[in-house]
């Protein structure tokens, strides 16, 4: 399964919220999370892995990240 979780435009921890949320439901499977600021990236990063996922790979454009992860 993979789902995409656009974070954007969102204050911390919100983006961490949602990103837990959304890998509690998947269980397993790939998961693109979309943030704009620097302390989300890491915030969220962070989050995931304490959660047993894996940080695949991290990606800037322009101020904006996009995090792919996956677990299974």
């Amino acid at each position: 399964m993979e789902k995409t979780i656009d974070a954007r435009g969102l204050s911390c921890p919100q983006p961490v919220l949602d990103t837990l949320s959304a890998i509690a439901a998947m269980g397993s499977g790939k998961l693109t999370v979309l943030v704009d600021t620097e302390a989300s990236k890491e915030n969220v990063s962070r989050a995931i892995q304490a959660k047993g996922w894996r940080l695949d790979a991290v990606a800037e454009d322009g101020g904006e990240y996009r995090l792919d992860i996956s677990k299974g």
